[in-house]
């Protein structure tokens, strides 16, 4: 399943500043500058694939213990970051342009050496100092321009004030050119620290050279003739033939893939084509000449979405006969038959998935949904239950709280249905509906009572600042 939700963006007054900054400096799409953050895929498979890919490296990193979460931006260009030192961001394009799970493996090295290295604290760190250089000299400059005007009225000259402006623009161009040159080292930093990480794993740096050396190729036309000390990241050739003097002495340069995870990768891949790509370019990527199992999922899945719902079951069908233990073919049956209209039918499949995937919380939600949604009053009591536990360990997942929601009222529970309806609304943001449903909520629960105070804790909230 993959599910697109708002990132929820709690920004603390500093971090609200660096952002200035960081625009300031450096191009950032507006979609990525909202106070609520970037959209987000949510998808159990994927997401796993993620943290096993990550976690060996992670470990040796000294990170373990860290809690660090992966998240799928809803974006099909290739780039991966991390902006908060809890959470490493990635593409859903990152993922499907790398061809071997080493070629994403790199990169995500490559980002833990930028949480290992505290380079997010230390870019604040810099960021204020540069932020109390920009305003002394603009005092300065600010003061002059001022006492030019003066000057100006009563001789004419506007030397002064021309020397004001100057010192204004000059420290700034100086301290601009400074942070650049702090990031590039940085980068250098991570690069490094990506390919230790890789070494200590036993695994190859070699897919994240291919990975940096494909995209210094495309951009070498772009850089031609640019100022190397403008620059927010190395100059692209420079740092890819760094990158390979040192990750090309690493003992496992040419260690290849396992069979087994290359074809999970695949599959992933192929998930992701087919729910975020147009059909044509998914059948493109997938032709019927490709018998695959990667090829065949992309094509059952993308049958489901645009419309074939019984061709879109036998394929899926076909695929559970050569592996019945896989839960996301459970999954994407379950999923076709609820978005197809028909709840009751997709419970059977849930169940599976859920129980073959270790009752993973998403997969839960789709299971919960089928049940409130098959409007069979025997199943409430079992979806209350399945919802509560999933979001116990989802609890930022507005999708569970909706459902719940819908199943305390189908118990006639209206004080924790108004509850979840509340939390549900808080996470996408609608605060004005939040408190009032919130509102409602605590006077139906008695004072004190866990529900009252969760309540409370709603009405009492602050929106986030922008």
């Amino acid at each position: 399943m993959l599910l697109q939700i708002a990132l929820r963006k709690k920004a603390s007054a500093l971090t609200a500043l660096v952002t200035a900054a960081a625009i300031a400096l450096l191009p950032i799409p507006a979609a990525h500058a909202q106070a609520k953050g970037p959209p987000v895929l949510r998808d159990t498979e994927t997401e796993q694939l993620l943290r096993e890919y990550t976690r060996p490296i992670l470990r040796v990193a000294g990170l373990e213990k860290q809690n660090i979460q992966m998240v799928i931006i809803n974006d099909g260009s290739f780039n991966a970051f991390v902006a908060d030192g809890r959470r490493i961001f990635v593409n859903w394009g990152a993922i499907l342009q790398s061809e071997t799970p080493n070629q994403i493996i790199g990169v995500l090295a490559h980002e833990t050496g930028h949480l290992a290295g505290g380079h997010l604290s230390k870019l604040r760190e810099q960021l204020a100092a540069a932020q109390t250089q920009m305003i002394i000299a603009m005092l300065l400059g600010a003061g002059a321009i001022a006492a030019g005007s003066t000057q100006r009225s009563s001789t004419g000259n506007n030397g002064l004030a021309n020397a004001g402006a100057a010192a204004i623009a000059a420290p700034q161009e100086v301290i601009r050119r400074t942070l650049l040159s702090y990031q590039r080292q940085q980068e250098e930093n991570a690069d490094r620290a990506g390919v230790k990480f890789l070494t200590a794993t036993q695994q190859s740096p070699k897919g994240m050279y291919e990975t940096f050396k494909r995209f210094t190729s495309e951009s070498l036309f772009a850089a031609r003739g640019a100022d190397p000390y403008l620059q927010s990241h190395p100059m692209p050739a420079e740092r890819v033939a760094s990158l390979q003097e040192f990750a090309s002495s690493s003992p496992y340069w040419d260690k290849k893939d396992d069979p087994a995870l290359q074809l999970r990768h695949d599959m992933v891949r192929a998930k992701i084509s087919a729910f975020m790509e147009r059909p044509e370019t998914v059948y493109r990527r997938y032709p019927q000449t490709n018998d695959s199992l990667p090829a065949r999922y992309a094509r059952a899945i993308s049958t489901y979405l645009h419309g074939d719902l019984r061709s879109a079951l036998a394929q899926v069908d076909a695929l559970i006969q050569v592996q019945p233990n896989n839960p996301y073919f459970y999954e994407v049956r379950g999923q076709a038959l609820l978005e197809g209209g028909k709840p009751a039918e997709a419970i059977p499949a849930l169940r599976k998935a859920a129980q073959l995937s270790n009752n993973a919380p998403l997969i839960e939600m789709l299971l919960g949904q089928a049940l409130v949604g098959s409007d069979n009053k025997a199943y409430t009591d079992d979806a209350v239950r399945i919802l509560r536990a999933a979001v116990a360990r989802e609890p930022e997942a507005a999708l569970g709280y909706m459902q719940l929601a819908m199943a305390y009222g189908r118990k006639g529970d209206y004080a924790e249905a108004d509850l979840a309806s509340a939390q549900a609304a808080f996470l996408r943001g609608d605060n004005k509906t939040a408190r009032e449903l919130a509102t409602r909520a605590k006077t139906r629960f008695a004072v004190g009572t866990p529900g009252w105070v969760k309540a409370d804790d709603i009405v009492a909230a602050k929106p986030p600042r922008n």
